[in-house]
């Protein structure tokens, strides 16, 4: 029987389980066991291929059942590994026993045996592995997550294009812009970091103990060992592994692209705690509502309150996901000589610090869902700001010729509440084209808006 939640180590596997559904089948020891297998049998069928004479070419029906253990690799499998693995204390080696117990019914396989794990080390299984591993969670959790985001985003910018918004620069009173430009700069900054992500390429070795194809030349001094490598690792799944070759390595793969793709995704979580804090200002300054949950509680003593708790979440989510990547990506470049074991166990928290990057895009996504404008609030603080038409009065001036311009607005505005009538009897007084006069005269702060509009509906 599964433990219940409740006592689980993790919130992830915990009070989070169900958030992280897509997530589990390929980033937990499940899913590493079941890309290793993939290793494997894609590895035996390439040599049943390379024209050894001493391994011949694999019947189709051979080839369909070895895909098959990877196609329909289950938990039951798995629990099966671990089972093989209590005796050889040793992970990758449990799963070479298991793949050669599926041979045992099938005499073409069973005759073959030897050659699966052939001239390998742990490490050109684990490393594919986990190559793999991110890969798959890259292409059906994050980017779809991200991407989710972004157009949720973009629809937002789009919608609240020309609604005006009061700027705070230092905390206080700035030129007014508008709530769908503010969306908007998180679109583009969020969009451009999916992108870095997706780009990073995913590399696999498959070189021996410490990267030279010794096992492997001992074997076949004259076969193209390294071209066979290149091959399997490159080849698109089911038959290869879809990766990027790497040519040098030591023991183990240098993990460079690994540190390259957490900084990717700690690059993206960054932006996305910048807009959380963001957003949960906009809510504490009544810009947003948030609509309400029936039977849901903001507070144990005071009735009234509707916390933007879904921000906070994705917030401090996002910093244990970024804490976890900054170590992932600090430490795994690093190992000593040929190889040491301290990436090892670092790496199996990988899942861990995407899992609470994924938590956090799902938090975030409830939150947006759920904002509301109050167009009330937002222009309140406009018409109590006149103060930020300064800056257009003196850039007018300026352009004719109108000496002391900064100073003379800076004398009526700083420091001071200013309405509407202190500005218009100043323009008044202005020795500029009449029709200027009654350009600055018409605008409000609510109209003073530049290009925010047409930034914000073309993002």
């Amino acid at each position: 029987m599964m433990p219940s939640t409740v006592s689980a180590l993790s919130p992830l596997d915990g009070r989070y389980a169900g958030r992280l559904a897509a997530l589990r089948p390929l980033m937990s020891e499940q899913g590493y066991m079941h890309k290793r297998v993939q290793v494997e049998v894609c590895w035996f069928i390439a040599l049943s291929d390379a024209g050894f004479a001493e391994f011949k070419p694999l019947t189709p029906g051979a080839r369909t059942y070895l895909l098959g253990l990877v196609k329909n690799f289950s938990s039951a499998d798995a629990d099966a590994i671990k089972e093989i693995e209590k005796t050889t204390n040793h992970d990758v080696k449990a799963v070479e026993y298991w793949i050669k117990s599926k041979f045992e019914a099938r005499p073409e396989l069973r005759a073959a045996s030897e050659f699966v794990h052939f001239a390998c080390t742990s490490e050109d299984i684990n490393n594919t592995s986990h190559a793999l591993q991110l890969k798959a969670a890259r292409e059906q959790v994050i980017l779809p997550a991200l991407d989710g985001l972004v157009e949720k985003l973009r629809s937002m910018a789009h919608a609240l294009a020309e609604v005006p918004m009061l700027s705070r620069t230092h905390g206080q009173t700035a030129s007014p812009t508008t709530v769908g430009k503010e969306i908007a700069n998180v679109v583009v900054r969020l969009a451009a970091a999916r992108e870095r992500i997706a780009a990073v390429k995913l590399l696999g070795k498959m070189n021996g103990a410490v990267g030279n194809y010794n096992a492997h030349m001992a074997a076949w001094p004259e076969f193209d060992w390294e071209a066979f490598a290149r091959k399997v690792v490159e080849t698109p799944e089911p038959l290869g592994l879809g990766l990027t070759f790497q040519p040098y390595s030591i023991q183990i793969e240098p993990h460079d692209y690994m540190a390259e793709f957490f900084d990717a995704v700690a690059r993206a979580n960054t932006i996305l705690v910048d807009w959380s804090r963001d957003v949960w200002g906009y809510i504490s300054l009544g810009y947003f509502k948030q609509k309400l949950r029936e039977g849901e509680i903001g507070s144990s003593t005071m009735p009234h309150k509707v916390n933007p708790i879904d921000f906070e979440n994705a917030e401090g989510n996002l910093g244990l996901a970024n804490a976890l990547l900054r170590h992932l990506s600090e430490k795994l470049p690093i190992s000593r000589w040929q190889r040491d074991l301290t990436d090892s166990t670092v790496l199996r928290n990988m899942g861990v610090a995407l899992g609470y990057a994924v938590l956090a895009y799902h938090s975030m996504g409830i939150g947006l869902g759920k904002l509301e404008l109050n167009r009330e609030a937002l222009d309140a603080d406009l018409d109590a700001a006149w103060e930020v038409l300064a800056e257009p009065i003196q850039t007018v001036m300026r352009r004719y010729g109108v000496q002391g311009a900064y100073e003379k607005l800076k004398a009526v505005t700083r420091g001071k509440t200013v309405a509407a009538e202190d500005l218009h009897g100043l323009i008044r007084s202005l020795d500029i084209p009449e029709a200027e006069k009654e350009r600055l005269l018409a605008m409000t702060p609510s109209s003073y808006i530049g290009k925010a509009a047409e930034l914000a509906r073309r993002v």
